[in-house]
């Protein structure tokens, strides 16, 4: 009979984020897989389980350990996957591991802990409900251009995680890319020096200067404005209000400010639907 791979989400800064079952699981398995087997100590440490089983399991080394982890799997064998914080795999070492358990019919858990990305746009102020998690923005400039590009219609809010050194040049290449709108950018989410800046590219760029910002940064950048492609839908959202009993420029202006756009041009439409917009 095989084991169990757990996917343990971990704390991306507060340690008091840690959920209960965090420490059963990891207090339970035969081998825990961490990215950082230095920083995996130190959090058993804290939850006073300093003697469990390590291996070291990230980027430069996961094709190799991918193998040795089914092994263990395969002879029945539960394992813990951990990365330094946040979720396994989301831009960070478990993809192959889990594609792999899937292929054999390895069972599979998940032990739901913080997400520096999910919380970055959480807080941002931006529309939550259609995003886009872009991951680790590419390093040379060329390649951050073409992404860019190739977002600059997506109506989405885009996610992305950015080194503080590359940040500046990031929002200037966005901006001269995607036009001035708004964004976000959360820097070390839960910790003692938490902070998020929110506001236009321009605005951006004033506040963070020429100094690179420390700590793990996450930006959050609007979508494309929907109302260069066609505002019946958010016309039609807007008109799901009234039915409700809101106001026509009540209702206008709330789906306006969720997906910063024109409450005239909603509003016009509303009250003449023929119209042009």
């Amino acid at each position: 009979m095989t084991g169990t791979l757990f996917l343990v989400g971990t704390p991306i800064g507060n340690l008091g984020d840690l959920a209960p079952r965090v420490r059963e699981t990891l207090a339970d398995v035969d081998l825990i897989a961490a990215e950082d087997t230095r920083r995996t100590g130190r959090l058993l440490a804290h939850l006073e389980l300093p003697d469990r089983h390590l291996l070291s399991f990230f980027e430069g080394n996961e094709r190799e350990r991918t193998e040795e982890v089914l092994r263990r799997l395969r002879d029945g064998a539960t394992v813990a996957l951990v990365t330094d914080g946040g979720m396994p795999t989301i831009s960070d070492p478990g993809f192959r591991l889990v594609r792999a358990c899937a292929a054999e019919g390895i069972d599979v858990r998940v032990v739901p802990g913080p997400s520096a990305a999910i919380a970055a746009l959480a807080v941002s102020g931006l529309p939550t409900d259609r995003f886009v998690f872009e991951g680790f923005w590419p390093r040379k400039a060329g390649e951050r251009r073409r992404r860019l590009t190739s977002l600059s219609d997506d109506p989405r809010t885009i996610v992305c995680f950015e080194s503080p050194k590359r940040l500046r040049a990031m929002l200037a290449e966005a901006q001269t890319v995607l036009g001035d709108r708004r964004a976000a950018v959360a820097r070390e989410l839960t910790k003692l020096h938490e902070e998020v800046l929110r506001g236009r590219f321009s605005e951006l760029l004033d506040r963070i200067g020429d100094e690179p910002l420390k700590g793990e940064v996450v930006v959050v950048i609007a979508g494309a404005d929907p109302a260069a492609e066609d505002v019946r839908d958010l016309v039609g959202e807007a008109r799901r209000l009234v039915a409700d009993g809101v106001r026509a420029r009540e209702a206008a202006r709330i789906v306006a400010e969720r997906y910063d756009v024109s409450a005239n041009r909603i509003y016009r439409q509303l009250l003449d639907p023929e119209g042009s917009g």
